[in-house]
């Protein structure tokens, strides 16, 4: 914008027309700008753009339509449309987005083996969800539901021997507590899981985008919490604890994103 300049310029001596006429510019826009430099328009992008970080913030790993919710919620509301060029403009992406240009990679595997995976006769790889007894393999979702209140989260562990189900929870954000708080649920109704395998898939929920499949070992404490790619030092001091099972070690839940344990 060369207004500023016209005004530094003038301040200085060189008369407006001087100035406007050699950055050909016209001199009626440059009068409104200098009675009002900041529009009502430019006011309220402000406004939008600052809801939405404040909610990128809370929630680095969701993308803008999420975050137009929460911008919504915190009185600032506006299109996705608009949500997404601010966040384009702004450089705020998803934590868990694929870069869109360049050369994008493809996701790497899990961090522990594919325990449930089985090559068929036609060299398929494929999943077969099989238990032979409770607690040896349970398996999450989480699910999205519209209320006239706003979206309702629901996260979901089920034994797949009893095909029950054997904890949930609730909330009206999608974020790593929801999982942490139905897999504690799990583990406090089950008591004794030790070695058993917890099969989601690669979502946005927290630290569960990392890995498909967990071994809750941390039972010991009646604790649990989402996987880490990184295998922080939580990881690394569960995983070596005496009280773990000798076969469970090496596959343990970790620390959720932000690095604590749940």
């Amino acid at each position: 914008m060369m207004y500023p300049l016209v005004r530094e310029l003038a301040v200085d001596g060189v008369p407006v027309t001087v100035t406007c006429r050699v950055l050909k510019i016209a001199r009626q826009p440059y009068y409104r700008w200098l009675a009002q430099p900041v529009t009502g328009s430019e006011l309220g992008e402000a406004y939008r753009a600052n809801a939405l970080f404040d909610a990128h913030r809370d929630d680095p790993e969701f993308g803008y339509r999420f975050l137009v919710d929460e911008a919504r919620d915190a009185g600032e509301s506006m299109a996705e449309r608009t949500a997404w060029r601010i966040c384009s403009d702004m450089g705020w992406w998803s934590a868990f987005g694929k870069p869109k240009r360049g050369k994008a990679k493809n996701p790497g595997p899990p961090v522990h083996d594919d325990l449930c995976a089985v090559v068929d006769k036609h060299g398929v790889i494929r999943h077969e969800f099989k238990a032979d007894g409770p607690n040896e393999l349970w398996i999450g979702d989480i699910t999205e539901h519209r209320t006239g209140e706003g979206k309702l989260y629901v996260c979901a562990f089920k034994d797949v021997y009893s095909n029950r189900i054997v904890g949930y929870s609730i909330d009206s954000r999608m974020k790593s507590r929801l999982a942490v708080a139905a897999l504690n649920t799990a583990v406090a109704r089950r008591g004794d899981v030790a070695g058993c395998i917890v099969h989601t898939d690669r979502g946005s929920q927290g630290g569960f985008n990392w890995s498909s499949q967990h071994l809750v070992v941390e039972v010991f404490s009646g604790s649990s919490s989402a996987g880490s790619r990184s295998g922080g030092s939580s990881e690394v001091e569960v995983a070596g604890s005496s009280e773990v099972p000798a076969e469970c070690r090496g596959g343990v839940l970790g620390a959720d994103r932000c690095g604590a344990v749940a």
